[in-house]
């Protein structure tokens, strides 16, 4: 019996690169899945451009709360246990699905699995740094460095959310960054060992562009709440201390060469206020 899968799309003011999303997802050789589309409060001309499909596309529309209220919409409208995600200015390969389907039902141990990406900016592709590529198994310390996971690319059993909880709404950016540190203290990762998804980047509306200069803030808020989680083991959290300790250095001297001294030396001095509360 084939399994089904619910793709979550979330979209906010995205209509001019949403339908090659829409499309790639709906010229998947694996034909067994529902799409969901959660209009995030856009202006634009997005509502016309999902009800002129003809196809069973589930659109949902809310007001504007960010991207992690939209995923988590979509998780709970979500009628299949298997669920896959897509940003809107992504696509898939059209055989994403099947390869991953199977992948999945070939290592039943593992509840999530991601891909390879190539990466487009300004419509070439570019070349990833060795870091940036994806691996197998054990992914914590890759993914307290940087988002290790790329959302586009993931198909995971529901179970995921019902024992590391949904994304977290507080946070506006590096919500997904905050879900793999969860996810991966505790659970292996299935890699699939191909680029299937395709990713565009090098704009001004997405988020990593407008929270350039805060990206790190939101990531050190991560780290600290999963130090103070319970979650972690005596490894996994010497690891945590010291890659917080790299990025407020990072982003503490920014603040300070920028004028904002008083935020600056808070986050100069926060790994050793982690440090304190974990020896306790």
């Amino acid at each position: 019996m084939e399994k089904f899968v619910s793709i979550i799309i979330p979209t906010y003011n995205r209509a001019y690169c949403l339908q090659k999303a829409i499309d790639s997802v709906l010229s998947q050789t694996y034909p067994y899945f529902e799409l969901i589309v959660v209009d995030d409060g856009s202006k634009d001309n997005t509502a016309n451009l999902v009800e002129n499909y003809n196809s069973d596309i589930v659109f949902i529309r809310q007001e504007n709360k960010g991207p992690a209220a939209a995923r988590n919409r979509g998780v709970q409208a979500a009628r299949y246990e298997l669920l896959a995600f897509l940003d809107s200015d992504d696509w898939f390969v059209e055989n994403k699905l099947e390869v991953q389907v199977r992948a999945l039902q070939e290592k039943p141990a593992y509840l999530i699995s991601h891909t390879q990406e190539i990466w487009y900016r300004y419509g070439s592709i570019l070349n990833q740094k060795t870091r940036h590529r994806k691996n197998s198994g054990d992914i914590f310390s890759q993914s307290l460095e940087l988002c290790a996971v790329g959302m586009s690319t993931v198909l995971m059993y529901r179970k995921i959310f019902e024992r590391f909880g949904l994304f977290d709404e507080e946070f506006p950016c590096c919500e997904d960054y905050e879900l793999w540190l969860r996810v991966s203290a505790e659970q292996d990762f299935l890699l699939v060992d191909q680029p299937l998804t395709l990713k565009d980047g090098g704009r001004n509306d997405q988020l990593s562009s407008l929270y350039r200069q805060g990206m790190d803030k939101f990531r050190i808020q991560a780290i600290m709440k999963i130090l103070v989680s319970g979650r972690l083991n005596a490894a996994q959290k010497e690891a945590a201390i010291a890659e917080l300790q790299r990025k407020c250095t990072i982003y503490g001297t920014g603040c300070i060469k920028h004028g904002r001294v008083d935020e600056g030396r808070y986050y100069l001095n926060l790994p050793e206020t982690a440090g304190s509360l974990q020896s306790r």
